[in-house]
């Protein structure tokens, strides 16, 4: 599909992928395909152990679970679009579809940056206030900050999109991407975008900067209360509960400031291509693996719900 004339506003959009070359589609194609495979298996798996186990009905888990929703539902606004695209070739998106998938993966990922924030304030009461805990994170407390962070989620998402769709698209119609991603379509525009580019920039770093800053003050209160116990077994249960989080904070924030909070000039689209495939489909496949992999509770969860399943073939056997 040709880029369409300047006097012409676009009506679809033709999304270059990851590569031209016809070799490496194949291989892509199964290689994606398998990530997202994992990623489906291990978030929903990880919802279904959540709401099957009543020891893991707790508020660690019920953001936990949450945190495997949104993970699962911002690979699927992706994955499959790119997946589709490297078996038949289409790589054409309608105008409507773009913005549909730009809105909906602003939002999870802003979903997921006011989640890590909550998960890190339940952190900090289990750590620093465990005798206040069950009434610091009671029910209706856990469900108004999950609520919270799906709310802020979604208006982060109105400015986005908003901001960006509120341009003319009149040059081209070629995204450089492989999905439809903020500074990629923005580029697009023949509109004067200074002003929108200040508004995004801080529509990103704001709620980033906030989120860092409750994760940095409750893991502050955290290492310090963790150094004035004196028991090491106290020492090694709460770091043990802290250092899944404090990996997928890592991992997240990591991939969100190299790849929106550095200005427009320096944005390589090569560069932006590889850290938007780490953070819209490795990042989700990694998280239930991250908070599996150490965590004891949900091990037991598994072996239990596993040993339930097999008892029942075999008595229906």
């Amino acid at each position: 599909m040709p880029a369409i004339e300047n006097s012409t506003e676009v009506a679809a959009f033709l999304l270059l992928g990851l590569t031209d070359d016809p070799h490496l589609r194949l291989p892509l194609f199964l290689t994606f395909l398998l990530i997202y495979a994992i990623t489906v298996l291990g978030n929903l798996g990880m919802v279904l152990l959540i709401l099957l186990d009543p020891r893991l009905h707790s508020p660690m888990y019920f953001f936990l679970g949450n945190l495997a929703l949104v993970d699962f539902c911002s690979s699927s606004v992706v994955t499959p679009t790119v997946i589709v695209g490297l078996l038949t070739g289409d790589k054409v998106i309608s105008y409507s579809a773009c913005a549909a998938q730009m809105f909906l993966f602003a939002a999870l990922i802003g979903v997921e940056n006011y989640l890590l924030t909550a998960m890190a304030y339940d952190r900090y009461a289990a750590v620093c206030r465990p005798l206040h805990y069950t009434t610091t994170m009671r029910a209706s407390v856990c469900g108004g900050l999950v609520i919270g962070c799906y709310v802020g989620g979604l208006l982060n998402a109105c400015v986005h999109t908003g901001e960006t769709f509120s341009l003319s698209f009149c040059n081209s119609n070629v995204v450089h991407h492989f999905f439809c991603d903020i500074p990629a379509v923005m580029a697009l525009s023949c509109s004067d975008k200074h002003l929108n580019e200040q508004v995004l920039f801080y529509a990103v770093s704001i709620p980033v900067f906030f989120a860092l800053l409750v994760i940095w003050i409750s893991y502050f209160f955290i290492f310090v209360s963790i150094l004035k116990m004196r028991s090491g077994a106290g020492h090694q249960k709460a770091l043990s509960t802290c250092a899944s989080h404090l990996t997928a904070v890592s991992i997240f924030y990591g991939a969100a400031i190299f790849m929106y909070l550095q200005p427009s000039s320096s944005h390589s689209m090569d560069t932006d291509k590889i850290a938007s495939v780490f953070y819209t489909m490795v990042i989700p496949m990694l998280n239930p693996v991250v908070y599996s992999l150490r965590n004891k509770e949900v091990k037991s969860a598994f072996l239990k719900v596993n040993h339930s399943f097999t008892c029942q073939r075999q008595n229906k056997v």
